[in-house]
């Protein structure tokens, strides 16, 4: 839907998943949107050139966050707010299901 707007299904992948579960990073979102890692790297890193998203290191992975500092951000969550809405279910479910608790040891799955 925002694909003409921001010049690529990856960006707006990557913006839509940043705004439902607030930080992620890119082997997450390409594994969620069944896409290419290396194309998801790319615009992230492309993102990150032009303000929007911040990343920092944990461990070995790099997670991604809006930049809260980016001065349109509260424009582009209302944008996103609006966008999501408009999705099929069968894609927001499995975006805004955010299970990221650790797993009792001995729990059956």
């Amino acid at each position: 839907m925002l694909e003409p707007l921001l010049g690529s299904k990856s960006a707006e992948r990557i913006l839509i998943f940043l705004f439902a579960r607030e930080e992620g990073y890119a082997t997450e979102i390409a594994r969620l949107f069944r896409t290419d890692l290396y194309g998801v790297q790319k615009k992230l890193d492309g993102l990150e050139a032009g303000g929007i998203v911040v990343s920092k290191k944990v461990g070995r992975t790099r997670l991604y966050t809006f930049n809260p500092r980016y001065p349109l951000l509260p424009e582009l969550k209302a944008l996103l707010q609006k966008a999501i809405t408009f999705y099929p279910e069968k894609t927001t479910e499995p975006l805004l299901m955010n299970r990221r608790r650790p797993r009792r040891r001995g729990k059956p799955l």
